[in-house]
């Protein structure tokens, strides 16, 4: 970078530049939502048959691209408002060494050097003629001393200040050189390829593209004020709030994951991020799949006879090296499951009622995602439901449906308010029955995460005397939303639904800090959580684990929340399949509860606190 090029440089093409990336971008998230919202879902609400199906398909395609295209346009909008704010700064360094050399006399000629007029030194005979002097850049402190005894030596007063301008304009022209190398390769690489599908490769490319540009733009994205680290969901709200649009998407781009994660923020901001992240992930799971598939071993061998020790004609088993990787393929395969299931409620949604929003996703180790069908921040009523033991992405789907079930059921009911049901799945979940979930440690990790949460429901949402919220329960998750509670003086909960309860942590109702009456549980009869073992309350005394085995309100975790003891609202529900009558399954009642009946009360709670 030479004097004269950094000289004329105009940072205000490069921002204008950005500026038209980001309307760009801008329209075709227009584009994508029209699709998605408008033209999809009207589709699926009029229309059946294969033509209809291939149409899908194809919108869905097109979706993405819209996709694919706001993402890389905000990051080739974020990298050259980087690179302009880079140049700036070293233009800036560059014109105030100029200003300053022209106010002492000196003159910066065409190439950066410094001509300096003549000078007498106090004591000298005569002047000492001027001269030019060229500067270098990155001094330390050995060449400082030294430029301060050549100046002092220099015959001419002039030559130290000439030399010092020098050396400033030099330093502008390294950082701006430095700059310009920086940047150069970051954003020569924002390019798509020459066809029409956006494929997993696309997607990753995307990922590397905005890790790239948000490590060159650390110093613009700096002068973005960051969330506040007490993440509150009010100070989030407030700090968003604070932010003018182009930083908003700044931040969103660069940061999607940790946009996404903020209580407080509008659902439709973190369902934005939210997107992005989960199809950044899907499509590094497919390229490891499809990695892995190449690395398939041999088969099949032949079966060797454990009788006679000899080769059995005709007949062939797999081999052991074939049967680990397939093992490890089926693992690959389950680890975007959830993350497809999640991408086909987008897919299939045919209002605005059940649109789906992604307000939290992580699809790292057991994944965690928070799906809310209907928007939260303009409901009249919101319910989060908590599942229990065994809940993970890679079961999201069942989960998702008993949110849009009861989502449908509330506003079948109470048609005159509309209705958000939220699967939370924002906790690793316990794993094991009779080992994890007999520990209290995943609702220990689970209580702040689902009281900032609730926090932020409120915030966003904006109502004027606030949104009617419910917390459910179910299994281990009544657990955790009773340690939420309990722990929460002023959480805005209205209700509280436990079901399939092995307890929730407290002993009565008026512990969960709302009204008892507004306290329901329910657990079926035929629900083998019934028969599960309490704790001695003394593990020291044997007269501990007799009070405690014969005291009937014992359970898991405290008092049954469906014993007269506990003090709540108990409604009724069917009793449930017996274990290992249909298909074997072992505790077929304990997932019942979102059944016809049940659904129907849970319905009258989640939209008025009523049984």
């Amino acid at each position: 970078m030479d004097y004269a090029t950094l000289k004329a440089f105009k940072p205000s093409e490069f921002e204008g530049a950005a500026d038209g990336y980001r309307a760009l971008g801008n329209a075709a998230q227009a584009g994508k939502e029209h699709i998605e919202n408008t033209v999809a879902t009207g589709m699926r609400k009029s229309l059946a048959g294969e033509a209809h199906d291939a149409s899908q398909k194809q919108l869905q395609a097109l979706a993405k691209n819209f996709h694919y295209t706001v993402t890389e346009c905000h990051v080739i909008s974020t990298a050259l408002n980087g690179f302009a704010y880079d140049m700036a700064a070293a233009q800036r360094k560059l014109e105030a060494a100029v200003g300053d050399a022209a106010a002492d006399g000196c003159t910066v000629n065409a190439d950066g050097s410094v001509t300096y007029p003549a000078g007498r030194k106090p004591g000298a005979d005569k002047d000492t003629e001027g001269g030019t002097v060229t500067g270098s850049a990155g001094g330390n402190e050995t060449s400082d001393a030294l430029d301060r005894q050549a100046a002092n030596i220099h015959p001419n007063p002039n030559f130290g200040k000439a030399a010092g301008y020098a050396d400033r304009i030099a330093d502008a022209l390294k950082e701006a050189t430095d700059a310009d190398a920086k940047w150069e390769p970051k954003i020569r690489a924002l390019k798509a390829d020459d066809d029409l599908t956006v494929s997993a490769k696309d997607w990753t490319d995307v990922t590397s593209d905005t890790g790239g540009v948000r490590e060159a733009a650390d110093a613009y994205l700096h002068t973005i004020k960051a969330p506040p680290k007490n993440d509150w969901p009010q100070d989030n709200a407030n700090w968003w709030n604070g932010l003018t649009d182009e930083q908003r998407e700044a931040y969103v781009t660069m940061h999607p994951a940790s946009i996404g994660a903020l209580d407080g923020l509008p659902s439709s901001v973190r369902d934005e991020a939210n997107r992005t992240v989960l199809v950044e992930q899907r499509a590094a799971k497919q390229l490891e799949y499809d990695a892995w598939l190449t690395k398939e071993p041999t088969h099949y061998r032949p079966y060797i006879s454990p009788v006679t020790g000899r080769e059995v004609k005709g007949a062939m088993v797999p081999t052991e090296e074939w049967k680990e990787w397939d093992e490890k393929r089926k693992q690959l395969e389950s680890g975007y499951k959830g993350m497809d299931d999640i991408q086909k409620r987008f897919d299939g949604f045919t209002s605005e009622s059940n649109r789906p929003y992604l307000l939290g996703f992580d699809g790292n180790n057991m994944g965690r995602a928070i799906v809310s069908i209907g928007n939260p921040d303009t409901a009249d009523n919101v319910v989060t439901y908590v599942p229990g033991t065994f809940a993970e992405l890679e079961s999201i789907g069942g989960d998702m449906d008993r949110a849009v079930a009861l989502q449908a059921e509330a506003e079948r009911q109470d048609g005159a308010h509309s209705t958000a049901s939220i699967v939370w799945l924002g906790y690793d979940a316990p794993q094991g029955i009779m080992t994890d979930a007999t520990e209290t440690k995943w609702a220990d990790d689970a209580k702040e995460p689902l009281g900032n949460f609730i926090q932020g429901i409120e915030e966003a949402n904006h109502r004027e005397g606030g949104v009617n919220q419910t917390l459910l329960g179910h299994s281990y998750g009544s657990l955790v939303v009773g340690e939420t509670m309990s722990t929460h003086i002023d959480l805005p909960v209205d209700n509280a639904i436990m079901v399939g309860s092995p307890g929730v942590g407290v002993d009565h109702a008026k512990d969960l800090n709302i009204p008892p009456d507004h306290v329901f549980a329910a657990t079926a009869q035929n629900d083998l959580i019934n028969v599960a073992p309490p704790f001695a309350k003394d593990y020291l005394s044997p007269k501990g684990y007799w009070d405690t085995f014969f005291d009937h309100d014992a359970i898991v975790h405290g008092t049954d929340p469906t014993s007269d003891d506990f003090g709540g609202q108990v409604f009724e529900v069917p009793n449930g399949k017996l274990p290992l009558v249909h298909d074997w399954d072992v505790m077929p009642a304990h997932s019942q509860y979102w059944d016809e009946k049940p659904l129907g009360t849970l319905g009258k709670i989640v939209t008025g606190g009523r049984l």
